[in-house]
């Protein structure tokens, strides 16, 4: 896994990593148990070019892992762009569930992988956290939100979330509970 204090990669070896980690995400999605030497053909990379970026089972899955998270976290600022701050976090509220529910298949990998070596505590917690606390910002100032609402309290409205049988009718259970949890953050609003 390449540290944040590495030197930046060459173009060509960027591209290999970002192919292993788009096919690993995949394979990984479908079977927690899918062959390494699977994933670097699928990904067409040699296995001395995959063990490279990825020396074993678990750096990888955590780099997937990371990576996803950071994705969804990137949108928070973008949505604020675009959008009021209300429907930037009811938007962002239904890309996390998405997020959620397309990647229960990844859990079991994850699970696997840090079993040995702990949890995934702490991994995506910074950037969702970070993302959180842009978007609840940008709606207490704003007035749309009532005041004082927390990270820590915002991600304990949305727990419901991994409760939802990502194989069942998930969207329409995802989108009744979130609209629960905004209208619940828009209670006692000083603009509502």
């Amino acid at each position: 896994m390449q540290q944040r204090n590495d030197p930046p990669l060459r173009s060509d070896a960027q591209r290999n990593r970002e192919r292993i980690l788009e096919v690993a995400l995949a394979e990984l999605t479908r079977s927690a148990d899918a062959p390494l030497s699977s994933i670097a053909k699928k990904a067409g990379v040699g296995q001395g070019t995959f063990y490279r970026h990825f020396p074993n089972r678990e750096s990888l899955v955590l780099e997937v892992y990371r990576h996803e998270v950071q994705q969804v976290s990137d949108t928070a600022c973008q949505l604020l762009k675009t959008r009021t701050p209300d429907e930037a976090l009811r938007e962002w509220m239904d890309r996390l569930a998405q997020y959620a529910m397309a990647k229960a298949g990844l859990a079991d990998a994850m699970r696997k992988a840090t079993s040995a070596h702990g949890s995934l505590a702490g991994l995506g917690h910074g950037p969702v956290t970070s993302a959180v606390e842009l978007l609840l910002k940008a709606n207490e100032e704003a007035g749309t939100i009532r005041p004082g609402v927390t990270p820590d309290d915002f991600v304990l409205a949305i727990a419901g979330l991994w409760q939802i049988d990502p194989h069942g009718d998930w969207h329409t259970r995802a989108g009744r509970l979130l609209d629960l949890v905004m209208d619940g953050l828009r209670a006692g609003a000083p603009g509502a």
